[in-house]
């Protein structure tokens, strides 16, 4: 293979050692619990040898402050306008600083040049080019595995409770239903 495993017995393995290619996934709660272990199974099924390891909150919390973990999972809620906080989720200036949300570890010039390019940005089109700019950056660095995927919302309500046809991009605005009769 590439990256230099070979397959034995289902399992990859480094042909010069003979160890296996192995990683922790760190988890908090109990519901991380079951979704890395479906994660774990699929994992195996592909020949790596994972473990799952469930901490408590202050352990969980230093860990990730020190990154001291191989897989975690995250996710890095924004806002509708990506800006100043890209920095400190991706750029390679704090890549290695303790604390910072850049558990990917990337230090990737290109992305350092699309969150410059974001944050001096003087128009609308200046702007969008360098958002999805980065996005190709950072898809294309494999620094996360995207977990699951909606790709439409499903909403159960009562047929007199009316909701706009258009979903704002925020996402659901309950605030902006309404109700047919009485």
């Amino acid at each position: 293979m590439a990256a230099g495993f070979k397959v034995v017995d289902s399992k990859l393995v480094d042909p010069t050692t003979g160890q296996p290619m192995s990683f922790e996934i760190l988890v908090e709660t109990s519901g991380g619990l079951r979704i890395m272990s479906a994660f774990k199974t699929d994992m195996e099924r592909l020949g790596f040898t994972v473990t799952v390891r469930q901490v408590d909150s202050s352990q969980y919390s230093k860990r990730i402050k020190t990154y001291d973990f191989d897989m975690i999972q995250a996710a890095w809620p924004t806002s509708l306008s990506p800006g100043n906080e890209q920095a400190f989720r991706w750029s390679g200036r704090v890549a290695h600083e303790e604390g910072s949300f850049n558990w990917a570890g990337v230090d990737n010039p290109a992305a350092d040049a699309m969150i410059s390019a974001i944050l001096s940005a003087q128009t609308p089109d200046q702007f969008v080019s360098s958002v999805r700019a980065l996005d190709r950056v950072l898809r294309s660095g494999d620094y996360v595995i995207p977990l699951y995927f909606a790709p439409k919302l499903w909403v159960a309500h009562a047929r007199r409770v009316h909701i706009l046809e258009t979903i704002p991009m925020a996402g659901l605005a309950p605030d902006t239903w309404w109700v047919d009769g009485d």
